[in-house]
């Protein structure tokens, strides 16, 4: 499936800032999964001052505000053709070994109700099948939209809260996981939705390592793993790891952000 993608971020500033430097991660990379046919970033009141591969394997831009500006506008597209049907990202690591992620996060820190939760990974059964069953029973316990929560919200307060966005789903499921011993790690990308081309926003899953098969995606929020409509952008231990943008700003300027995405075929 080739799917064609253009997503822009603009920050507004009700005052001249002294300085701003945003880190982007908002380039796809090739893999089995998907082909990168073409990919640009374009930058408005600012200037891309340079790009390196973390350790993530996650293209990352650095984006410098001119100084002064009232507002910086990044834009993204570009087009990818995807290969993967069946949420099997596979045996594909980087730099990071299997251990570090395991280890809790501020936001994936298990409380009381992910531990209960990690009792499922670890019932009866093969893992895989297990893995599914703590994916439903998240969904279940945490509906789409049914509570209010931030880019700070941590899994915990997310299920204690009974409501949450695809972030939240993922921060428990990989924070359940890791209560359990398995591997999971935090995904962002995109998800086009088969009936409009105006996305709401970017979308983030998880991805659990089982033996034998590797690392396998769980988009909780949607009951499904990735399919041909997902494409991977970056990954990390929690939402942080994985902003598609994360910066800082000097001076006292107020901020407002405004995000148009549109994916097609």
């Amino acid at each position: 499936m080739k799917l064609s993608i253009t997503h822009t971020t603009e920050y507004l500033y009700d005052a001249p800032v002294i300085y701003a430097l945003q880190q982007v991660r908002l380039t796809p990379a090739s893999s089995q999964q998907q082909t990168i046919l073409n990919w640009h970033i374009n930058v408005a009141g600012g200037a891309q001052e340079l790009s390196f591969v973390d350790q993530y394997q996650n293209h990352t831009t650095l984006v410098q505000a001119e100084p002064g500006a009232t507002g910086i506008k990044l834009t993204v597209s570009g087009e990818v053709e995807t290969h993967s049907s069946d949420g099997v990202f596979g045996k594909v690591y980087g730099k990071a070994p299997l251990w570090h992620f395991t280890q809790s996060t501020e936001r994936t820190a298990p409380g009381a109700g992910v531990r209960k939760l990690s009792k499922i990974v670890r019932g009866k059964g093969d893992v895989l099948g297990n893995l599914h069953e703590l994916s439903k029973t998240i969904l279940d316990a945490v509906p789409y939209g049914q509570a209010e929560t931030s880019a700070r919200t941590t899994a915990e307060e997310a299920l204690q809260a009974g409501g949450g966005v695809c972030q939240d789903h993922a921060q428990i499921f990989i924070s359940a996981a890791r209560n359990a011993g398995v591997p999971a790690r935090y995904v962002s990308g995109y998800l086009m939705i088969d009936d409009r081309i105006d996305q709401d926003a970017s979308h983030a899953w998880a991805e659990a390592h089982v033996d034998g098969l590797g690392w396998v995606g769980f988009d909780v929020s949607n009951g499904i793993s990735p399919d041909e409509r997902y494409v991977r952008v970056a990954t990390g231990l929690d939402s942080r790891d994985a902003a598609p943008i994360s910066g800082m700003r000097v001076g006292n300027a107020e901020e407002s952000m405004i995000v148009s995405l549109q994916i097609q075929q």
